[in-house]
């Protein structure tokens, strides 16, 4: 029966299996589902639901794409005219740069893992609405503009479903003209594939515990541009890795350049959030990096298209949760499934998909409705995911721990040792502490001056992020919740010095003088790109990140 209180009654719809987040792990959980029923001529009810307003709406990504999970989920897919996998890597680069210029390391001495050729480039927005087409063939039903805001359980604690949020609600938390209560999606199987950080993954890991053996999450924001460049600057197939300046050698991080068709190049960067001054800006140093003699030419007379940032789960092996629990399974991103050395994780995300599907359908032949599929969590650790994964385990905390020269050497070092005699020197490292927990006050910190932006190759904010095509209703409740706003003014702005203002890549947050009064946080929601560095870096976790209205957010086109 639906909920009930005082907005009135939810209307609900039983399935068998409900999906929450269509992006690659949700796209191949379903199409793997439908492939497994029609295999045995049997019929399963699957939905997906998408919080952005189309799928591929908030899809992020690089991205260089490892097609060992495509190969495994629709083996035809070389053979499709309008698979969106068209360029293949021809070019494998890896530059270390310093201020002034770069050297490019000789491919030969990196882990073959770290190699590209056999992957695409692509946009990884137009992946999942291509797997989108692929699961509405097969009966999937797909629910864009819908956010799961809310974990139904029985009374027994299982997880039966979710509760799409109201629409409608105004600022002031009362029902307005265009009010509709959400719907509730209830299912024998729910999976959790909401992407870095979500809410509804936060509130079950919290919930039963699912941490409570696996080591702190970490995590890094990624930054990306897609340009149109000129065509004599335009080499398909290249894909360009590069590492150094304008970091400093105890900060984490890296940059990429993916040479798409059409003459479109990705330029993305990647800060690993354990970063220590708060006067460091994320944003910043991205424009800084494209600056650089070795990158700046290849936008010098480009054009800037499109803008967004997103988290990175960069824990590894050692942190991934349990993923299963009374109900239903983490996959994808919400499990922390990125290999961080190769950055790359949707292949992970698709296979992590694809076993979850294996193991709801034995489920469910079984007659096992709600169960806790304990299993899953050995299968994805034996399976290609974990090989992935236990390879490159230590690269992260060797590279926090020693810095970015002498930790990427003695990383390489231990992802050759365990691809040629498959075991580590160092065993499993372990991370240090949160992400939150890194950020030095701010007395103690250097500040940093950033050049402005010169409206060529580098930017500002507030013209990138209209450039991501987001949008909020303006009326609704702020979806970004500041637990204290007192502890906000004595530790984030007093001792930290506002790194809110900084780390956000959307600048959604200021803090306002007002004559003599005291500084005012303000949050500009609307600019929000749902990159959720705000829930992780904020020194006292003192912001919450929740789901706006259905359909909120970014808009990316091809991204």
């Amino acid at each position: 029966m639906a909920e009930q209180d005082e907005l009135g009654p939810r209307e609900s719809m039983d399935v068998d299996v409900v999906i929450v987040g269509a992006g690659p792990a949700g796209l191949a959980a379903a199409i793997r589902l439908k492939q497994i029923a029609n295999d045995k001529g049997e019929e399963i009810s699957v939905v997906v639901l998408e919080k952005g307003s189309e799928v591929g709406a908030h899809i992020l990504s690089g991205a260089v794409i490892d097609p060992i999970a495509l190969d495994e989920l629709l083996p035809e897919w070389r053979e499709d005219a309008n698979a969106p996998l068209k360029t293949a890597v021809t070019d494998d680069q890896f530059l270390l740069l310093g201020p002034a210029g770069s050297i490019r390391l000789p491919n030969i001495l990196m882990p073959k893992l770290m190699g590209n050729h056999g992957n695409y480039i692509a946009s990884l927005g137009n992946v999942c609405r291509w797997l989108a087409e692929k699961a509405e063939a097969l009966g999937v039903e797909i629910y864009p503009g819908f956010a799961a805001a809310e974990v139904l359980y029985d009374d027994q604690g299982r997880v039966v479903g979710v509760a799409t949020g109201d629409m409608g609600i105004g600022r002031d938390g009362k029902p307005n003209a265009m009010f509709t209560r959400g719907m509730e999606l209830r299912g024998k199987y729910v999976l959790i594939g909401e992407g870095v950080r979500g809410s509804l993954a936060k509130e079950l890991i919290t919930k039963f515990d699912l941490a409570k053996d696996s080591d702190v999450p970490k995590f890094g924001l990624g930054i990306k541009e897609l340009w149109q460049v000129a065509p004599e600057k335009h080499k398909s197939g290249l894909v360009q890795h590069s590492f150094g300046w304008p970091l400093d050698g105890k900060t984490g991080g890296g940059s990429f350049l993916y040479h798409l068709e059409d003459n479109q190049v990705a330029v993305g960067f990647v800060l690993h959030l354990n970063y220590k001054n708060p006067y460091l800006s994320p944003f910043d140093e991205f424009q800084r990096f494209k600056t650089h003699p070795a990158i700046r030419p290849t936008f010098e007379g480009g054009k800037r298209i499109s803008y967004g940032a997103r988290a990175i789960t960069e824990g590894g092996y050692q942190s991934v949760p349990k993923l299963s629990f009374p109900g239903g399974l983490l996959i994808g991103c919400s499990a922390g499934l990125v290999n961080v050395p190769r950055i790359k994780g949707s292949h992970n995300a698709m296979l992590s998909g694809m076993l979850a599907a294996e193991h709801v359908t034995r489920a469910l032949a079984a007659g096992k409705d709600n169960a806790e599929l304990t299993e899953f969590d050995t299968a994805w650790r034996e399976s290609k995911i974990g090989e992935d994964l236990k390879k490159v385990r230590n690269v992260k905390p060797l590279w926090s721990k020693f810095g970015t020269f002498v930790g990427i050497a003695l990383g390489g070092l231990d992802m050759w040792t365990n691809e040629i005699f498959g075991f580590s020197f160092f065993g499993t490292l372990s991370h240090d502490k949160s992400d939150a927990a890194s950020l030095k006050p701010a007395k103690g910190c250097k500040k940093i001056t950033y050049p402005k932006p010169d409206g060529e190759v580098s930017f500002d904010k507030l013209s990138s992020v209209f450039l991501s095509n987001t949008n909020h209703e303006e009326d609704q409740p702020i979806h970004l919740k500041v637990k204290d706003m007192e502890l906000q003014k004595t530790s984030e702005h007093d001792v930290y010095a506002g790194p809110s203002t900084r780390y956000c890549p959307a600048g959604v947050y200021e803090w306002v003088e007002e004559g003599a009064e005291a500084p005012r946080f303000q949050i500009n929601s609307q600019n929000c790109v749902h990159c959720k560095t705000c829930d992780i870096k904020d020194p006292n976790g003192n912001i919450v990140w929740t789901v706006p209205e259905g359909s909120g957010g970014p808009n990316y086109p091809n991204m």
